[in-house]
């Protein structure tokens, strides 16, 4: 049987403590790494091979859930569980539409949380009763963001680009890869319909974005 490689992103030490001694008793897991925010969890996926990451909604900076959306782009074959205390329809809508394989609340026992990890990376998606039907009630009500607005950080690295600024300059002022800021880019730039930085520039201006 294949080990599983986990990583856990969440802001609070003591829970991510508590996660890693469950799964540290169950010779099925391993635990490769630990991610405080965004950032690190990007960081973890460029240096390990992760099968599967836990990973909280609300942590400092970008969101959990706008984070797994560059984290997939860097990590194809990772699979992720939000795991987060926020029990309401909009929350697992807007991470499942963003590429959440399932949806866990802190307060999971044991043994759903091994069984959730090990179907995850099986190939499964996995939401309990509970999520199902807050999924299901909140489909037709629920809007995400709109596939063309910006995050936060991509903002802030578009007013850069904006400025002059090099890929390499970015990513040291941001304490993040020179690959997180060309995924970024891509992404700003598949969103406002260009072909190059030039043009993003242009139509951001247009748009008063910068």
């Amino acid at each position: 049987m294949s080990i599983i490689k986990v990583v856990i992103a969440d802001d609070h030490q003591l829970f991510r403590n508590g996660i890693v001694s469950i799964l540290q008793k169950d010779d099925s897991f391993d635990v490769v790494g630990e991610a405080a925010d965004g950032n690190e969890l990007l960081a973890l996926l460029e240096q390990k091979n992760v099968d599967v990451a836990l990973v909280d909604i609300s942590m400092p900076g970008a969101s959990g859930q706008e984070v797994i959306v560059q984290a997939k782009q860097l990590s194809p074959t990772t699979r992720f569980i939000m795991l987060t205390m926020h029990d309401e329809g909009q929350y697992v809508v807007k991470s499942v539409r963003n590429g959440a394989h399932g949806y866990l609340l802190k307060n999971v026992d044991e043994n759903e949380l091994k069984v959730a990890i090990k179907d995850v990376f099986a190939g499964k998606k996995y939401f309990n009763r509970h999520i199902t039907e807050l999924m299901i009630n909140n489909m037709g009500v629920v809007e995400s963001e709109p596939e063309n607005e910006l995050t936060p950080r991509e903002l802030e690295v578009l007013k850069m680009v904006s400025e002059g600024k090099i890929t390499k300059e970015i990513a040291s002022q941001l304490s993040v890869s020179t690959r997180t800021i060309e995924t970024h880019r891509v992404n700003m730039m598949k969103k406002l319909g260009v072909q190059n930085s030039a043009e993003l520039i242009k139509k951001a201006a247009k748009m008063n974005l910068i």
